[in-house]
Formats: structure tokens, sequence, C-alpha cells
């Protein structure tokens, strides 16, 4: 086979193909598409929101509300504490009663003609009463008993508390220790107590109870 001979590019062609862009001396050509993504990040930039700082969340969480808390429900061992000091304020009613009577009495005693000391009358002593009222410097426990009226010292002869009248039981305590005494004769009757009280004379004049200095 014969071969066609080689064929020089036409001037056509060689004026179709682009000539470079050549930029200005001095400056470095940019692409174009550079310009655009600046400006996007720009934009993005300055349209979203400024990060929470520790602070602003800080403030978030106090101005949250919390639950509210409800009261706390009584317990035993509260339920005990209350029973526990009415009875400490009780046993001090109680050994407190006595001493009051003696040092504030509703009626202080008079001295009467050869010795005698009021102590009151028949209706503020009833039967089945009892009473502590002063004697000079002494107290004494006035009973209006079966027996009649009878007088002792109501100083208790175990360490010196003064006693009292136990209506419910009819006869003479010591809340110290719970020492009893016979209201009748003074006696011991239960207790620590070693010796019985010291009687004192009585006589009852018109209904009215004079203790008679001795």
């Amino acid at each position: 086979m014969e071969q066609e001979p080689l064929q020089a590019p036409s001037d056509t062609a060689a004026s179709e193909t682009p000539e470079p862009t050549t930029a200005p001396a001095g400056e470095t050509p940019a692409p174009p598409k550079i310009d655009a993504l600046l400006d996007e990040l720009e934009s993005a930039t300055a349209s979203a929101p400024a990060p929470a700082t520790a602070a602003t969340t800080t403030t978030m969480i106090e101005q949250e509300p919390g639950p509210a808390t409800e009261p706390e429900p009584p317990t035993r061992r509260r339920f005990l504490r209350y029973i526990l000091g009415f009875s400490v304020v009780s046993s001090l009613v109680m050994l407190a009663a006595p001493a009051i009577a003696f040092l504030v009495p509703p009626k202080a005693g008079t001295e009467g003609a050869g010795g005698k000391i009021s102590a009151g009358t028949t209706a503020e002593i009833p039967p089945g009463k009892g009473k502590v009222v002063p004697m000079g410097s002494k107290p004494v426990i006035v009973i209006n008993g079966e027996q009649g009226v009878t007088a002792f010292s109501a100083i208790c002869t175990h360490l010196g508390c003064i006693v009292a009248f136990d209506e419910t039981n009819a006869n003479i305590v010591c809340p110290c220790h719970d020492g009893r005494f016979n209201p009748a004769t003074g006696a011991v009757v239960s207790g620590p107590p070693p010796a019985p009280l010291q009687a004192v004379t009585v006589s009852v004049e018109n209904d009215e109870i004079f203790l008679v200095e001795s």
C-alpha cells in the first residue's frame, strides 16, 4: 500500500488554539474561585451564633427551678424524742411542785396565841387532800385523811427532798427516789428512807387547822 503524505497543520487550526492570558507585570494572577470562597466563609462566620460560655451555662442552670422539697415525714426517732421530752418535763414538774408550794404557799401561816400557826381551814384542805405549808422556816405537810388531820415534817429522811401527798395511793411520797410514808403515822412504807417523818402536833378549832410549836 502506498502511504499518504503527511499534511502540515492548517492555519485555521493554529488560530483556534487560545493564547495564554498574561497578567500585568509585578502582579500574581489569582484563581477566580478563591475570592468567592472567602466571601462565603465571611458571611457564614458573621451569621453564626456565638458559642455559649461557662458563665452563660451557669446562669441558665441557676435559673432552672429545682424540684419542690417536701416536708420531712415524722420518724420513729422524732416520736421517741417527744415522749422522752414529755417524761423529763413531767418529772421536773413533780419535783418542783412541792418546793413551789412551800416557797409560795396560797396562804401564809399566821402565828396565833400559845405558839400556834394557822395552816388553813378544812375547806382549803378537804378530806382526801394534803398540802405543804410553812411552819417558820420549815416545811410541814398537813393531811386530811380517814384518820383525821395529821401533820409531819415535809423533809424526806433520805436526802432531804420535799415530800408531797399522793392522792391516788393515799400516802406521802418523796418524788426524788419514790420513798413512801404512812399518812397516819409518818412511818416508812417503801423506798430508801431510813427513818419515818417527824410528827408535828396539830389541832382543829372551828374548822381552822393549827400547827402547834413544840
